[in-house]
């Protein structure tokens, strides 16, 4: 069976979450038992504010009522993308898409949830994370090139010649050691 594919005019059309999601947020909040209720109020507008924009440029994300959170991510932010999905989301055709960037967190920095179409818009993104890396020019240095042309000449001299010194003083401790073992090696010999 072929996975469904997107162009990116639908992907870019994409706004709400499928009614799924809030099929999925009731029965998550079913394990409270006589409490469902507490964690299914948020839920219930989360679903219903919840709003994703997909563009040239990135994508975004925004939710809420009281307290309005938007999320912006340009393509070239994004480090690694990862799906996640448990048994009751497979059984429901969801997965969260968990967008990683170099913010220096452990955790996503956002979480792209209640799309059926995950498999596709994953790869959509994956191919604009790459693209939007390959758009900032060919890379024929290797890194090391590049770090030494972003230094500036006087700290590439003052950095080449403390690398020399220490190179010397190497050499100069493996010399002494090498005496000594062959001293070592003499005195035992007699």
């Amino acid at each position: 069976m072929s996975e469904p594919t997107l162009t990116e005019n639908e992907i870019f059309a994409l706004e709400r979450p499928e009614s799924s999601l809030l099929t999925y947020y009731f029965l998550q909040s079913l394990l409270l038992g006589p409490f469902f209720f507490v964690p299914l109020i948020p839920l219930f507008f989360r679903y219903h504010t919840l709003r994703y924009r997909f563009d040239e440029e990135g994508v975004s994300m925004r939710w809420g009522i009281l307290f309005r959170r938007e999320i912006n991510l340009t393509y070239a932010r994004i480090q690694d993308i990862h799906l996640a999905s448990n048994l009751v989301e497979r059984w429901l055709g969801l997965a969260r898409i968990e967008i990683q960037t170099a913010s220096g967190s452990a955790k996503a920095e956002m979480t792209i949830e209640g799309l059926a179409q995950f498999q596709a818009l994953r790869d959509f993104l994956y191919g604009k994370m790459r693209g939007a890396r390959h758009d900032a020019g060919p890379r024929k240095q290797s890194a090391a090139a590049d770090r030494e042309a972003e230094l500036d000449p006087v700290v590439a001299t003052q950095l080449t010649a403390t690398l020399h010194s220490v190179a010397e003083e190497l050499r100069a401790l493996r010399l002494a050691f090498e005496e000594r073992r062959a001293a070592g090696e003499e005195a035992g010999d007699a």
